[in-house]
């Protein structure tokens, strides 16, 4: 999985130079959102007057696409490899949870292991560094931001997943197929999750609080519900 992550941040880099390299010579995709279908027919019009600047952007374009291709080759690799790993059953009960991919669940397992190890929540929360930090005077306790002290890659993809919390509760057509054969109970807790972290979401953003410092919070709770799910799956022996 860390040649993937380090794949998918090479795209990621990749993808910014050419952007940059855009924005230099004022060109900006006005579209809803970069790196779809209308981008990539927007990128393929883009046409320059000195064939210098023709002949960088198209290095720079097929730089791109060429790190596109091989995170694709991983992502099937990984899809044809995971169903004979022990951990398999547990990758897929994960994906029950609203902003848990494959790749998200795949990456979480792959870093933290078996979950079952962790006591209590709070002990997962502490190793993906997901717990505010604690300064002690005298009798008084104050709470900082998160100490950013555990597992970084876990931490990062459980970030990523939390946006997905933004928007209502709700069984999109993806969850539905990824809930088919999984327990009830882990169903149940995936719902559990939803309806929970959903209101939470909106709840922290009514209050003035700062996207980031919300995106965190339902990322902590989301490492609670995974807890759980993975209390209720057993790894293949």
């Amino acid at each position: 999985m860390r040649v993937r992550s380090a794949a998918s941040e090479d795209l990621r880099k990749k993808r910014q130079h050419l952007l940059s390299f855009l924005l230099r010579h004022g060109r900006v995709f006005t579209g809803r959102k970069n790196w779809t279908r209308s981008h990539a027919r927007w990128l393929a019009a883009q046409k320059f007057d000195r064939p210098a600047q023709q002949i960088v952007f198209q290095d720079q374009v097929d730089v791109v696409t060429d790190a596109q291709d091989r995170l694709e080759r991983l992502d099937a690799q990984l899809a044809e490899l995971v169903p004979s790993w022990s951990m398999a059953p547990v990758v897929m009960a994960y994906q029950a949870l609203r902003g848990v991919s494959f790749i998200v669940a795949v990456t979480f397992v792959s870093e933290v292991g078996d979950v079952r190890r962790f006591d209590t929540p709070r002990q997962l929360m502490a190793f993906l560094g997901l717990v505010p930090s604690e300064r002690s005077t005298g009798d008084t306790v104050k709470r900082g931001g998160l100490t950013l002290a555990g597992n970084r890659r876990a931490r990062r993809v459980l970030i990523e997943g939390a946006w997905a919390y933004r928007y209502p509760a709700r069984v999109t057509e993806p969850i539905r197929v990824r809930l088919e054969g999984l327990p009830k109970a882990v169903r149940e807790i995936a719902w559990r999750a939803q309806t929970r972290l959903c209101a939470r979401y909106r709840r922290l953003m009514a209050a003035g609080k700062n996207k980031p410092i919300v995106v965190a919070a339902i990322a902590r709770e989301m490492a609670a519900f995974l807890w759980a799910i993975g209390h209720q799956v057993e790894p293949v022996r």
